[in-house]
């Protein structure tokens, strides 16, 4: 007698010999994919919409899921349009701009709520932000990749999913001088055996490159926000969308219901950089102590402090992890900026551990964040969220979480 196969099993036998079938998008999902069900099978399908009826190839098979690509828009969802950049069919940079922009914005900001539920059994509060950004022409820094085409030197991104080179002679999300350096650029590098060049804009049109390649600027450049200066180079980490960055500094440091008099007075930025949010803090705080593992960056951040005439800015060369253990018990204010892995295990314990009065979490993974704020939840409640579109036209979100001492804040 035949085993009867559970239904997953059937499904995933089924999916096994099928390579092309009609699918419908119920929802987008963190990072921009768009997410549909093949016999209860979840499938992944970049490029596309909620409501889109399409019809698909799969390009993956999980046990699982599936992903897949469209062949063919059967009917458009809500919100769809024809990408306004002429390299998007390939390019890898973008994944949303066959959306209109307030389609995007909605769609991202109910991914994010989606995966704080679903990973971290948390429920957004009712105060949150949502906080638009300028869609084209914002983007502070770059990455471009070289490559050798039938007419010489090529620069571009990665096509989706590999490693081609994508030549490309404008990008409309890059600021304008930015922008206006692709058309030009392969003439200047020449016969350049660098794979990749990091480029990145400042005030008054000013920008710069990594690494150091002749004929091309060099250097730092400066970028003032509200009365501060803050110096950097394309070496460095800075937050990438020129109108939102003082917006987000601005709601990262919400002083909430806790002023900086409260406690000792100091306040502590781990994952630092070059200092974007320890520069305001010391304004704010009577001592800061910043925190940063790159030299490049803990170089610049103690030479924004002396330009700012910041004294009370301490900046420490050391990985979070290393350093985790010397903050001390119940500090004033914390901020957390992680890369994209979000907090160790090492850092959400001594966090726990040293309750901070205020927390603040700045995270660009809604995934990560779902599962730290989960080890956090029992000790630190939290008080308001921002949601910042930072990266317009692509899946991601910027998203700010005021996190209070349950101790010392309880709940209203």
């Amino acid at each position: 007698m035949t085993e009867e196969l559970h239904p997953k099993q059937r499904a995933g036998a089924r999916l096994a010999e099928i390579d092309e079938f009609e699918v419908r998008i119920e929802k987008l999902i963190e990072g921009g994919d768009g997410l549909a069900r093949f016999e209860g099978i979840p499938i992944f399908v970049p490029r596309s919409a909620p409501g889109d009826r399409l019809r698909v190839r799969l390009s993956e098979r999980r046990p699982g899921y599936g992903r897949a690509e469209i062949i063919e828009i059967l009917e458009p969802g809500p919100g769809r349009r024809d990408a306004p950049c002429p390299h998007y069919d390939r390019c890898g940079g973008c994944d949303l701009q066959h959306l209109e922009e307030t389609a995007q914005l909605r769609y991202k900001a109910e991914a994010v709520r989606e995966t704080l539920r679903r990973l971290g059994g948390i429920e957004i509060p009712s105060n949150v932000t949502v906080v638009p950004g300028r869609p084209w022409g914002y983007r502070l820094r770059s990455q471009l990749h070289i490559g050798e085409g039938i007419r010489g030197t090529e620069v571009g991104y990665f096509a989706r999913g590999s490693h081609d080179l994508v030549a490309v002679n404008r990008c409309p999300v890059l600021v304008p001088e930015l922008e206006a350096v692709l058309e030009g650029l392969p003439g200047q590098l020449g016969d350049t055996s660098h794979r990749r060049i990091d480029v990145t804009a400042g005030d008054g049109g000013s920008w710069t490159h990594s690494p150091p390649i002749d004929g091309l600027p060099q250097g730092e450049v400066e970028s003032r926000i509200g009365d501060l200066v803050y110096a950097y180079d394309a070496r460095c980490f800075f937050q990438g969308h020129r109108q939102l960055a003082p917006i987000l500094i601005e709601h990262t440091l919400a002083a909430s219901k806790i002023g900086a008099e409260e406690g000792d007075g100091t306040a502590f930025d781990l994952f630092a950089g070059v200092g974007l949010f320890s520069l305001p803090l010391a304004r704010s705080y009577r001592r800061v102590v910043a925190v940063e593992s790159d030299r490049v960056a803990s170089r610049f951040n103690r030479r924004n402090a002396q330009r700012n005439q910041l004294a009370n800015l301490e900046v420490k060369l050391q990985s979070v992890e290393s350093w985790i253990p010397k903050l001390p018990r119940r500090p004033t204010r914390v901020i957390v900026d992680p890369p994209r892995l979000g907090l160790s295990h090492k850092v959400r314990r001594v966090l726990v551990e040293r309750r901070p009065r205020h927390l603040t979490y700045v995270s660009c993974n809604a995934a990560t964040l779902a599962r730290d704020l989960k080890q956090l939840g029992p000790d630190f409640r939290i008080d308001s969220m921002t949601l910042l579109d930072m990266f317009p036209q692509t899946g991601h979100m910027e998203i700010v979480v005021q996190l209070l001492d349950r101790e010392i804040y309880p709940e209203a």
